[in-house]
């Protein structure tokens, strides 16, 4: 059974969900890469504030894609998040409570996502066009110049994923 998710997630909501568990998610949430990653973890180290609040918000790692005229994004299917790795624990130590990609992560993201209780979120790769699909509207929130890699605020409905690692730390990898 699917169950339907508002976000943003609660902290009494995350603790229901368990590895497998398949979530439509509804809401906004970020996207970000590695250079974005990169930026935030780089301006927390210089004790300079971010360009967003990062409390209880979900970023999906997201593949870039031209949009078409008249589409609110191209297509947009997940990448590999092991890249965002070196950037995870100190992301979700600002209040990150989901984190959105593709394939396994290291014993360090599994253990911050326990400490921190959050979730990661698999999403499916090679569905780009499918996830195209639930986004309701794409706007750039900081870092203009990374171009299509640029930190964004999607607003999603029925964005499918499932639970790859939950709050206790089981994960399907």
């Amino acid at each position: 059974m699917k169950k339907h998710i508002q976000l943003p997630f609660t902290q009494n909501m995350i603790e229901t969900l368990s590895v497998y568990d398949q979530l439509l998610l509804s809401g906004k949430i970020l996207v970000g890469r590695d250079q974005v990653h990169k930026r935030i973890v780089d301006s927390l180290s210089l004790g300079e504030s971010l360009p967003v609040d990062l409390e209880g918000s979900s970023i999906y790692y997201m593949g870039p894609a031209r949009k078409r005229e008249g589409e609110v994004i191209g297509s947009c299917g997940p990448t590999t998040s092991a890249r965002m790795d070196p950037f995870t624990p100190t992301i979700l130590s600002r209040g990150v409570k989901a984190i959105i990609g593709k394939g396994p992560r290291s014993s360090e993201v599994i253990r911050a996502v326990k400490e921190h209780g959050a979730l990661y979120l698999s999403a499916f790769g090679g569905c780009g066009a499918l996830y195209a699909e639930t986004i309701l509207s794409s706007r750039v929130l900081a870092y203009p110049d990374l171009g299509p890699e640029a930190l964004l605020e999607l607003e999603v409905r029925d964005f499918p994923v499932i639970v790859a690692i939950d709050s206790l730390g089981n994960s399907i990898f």
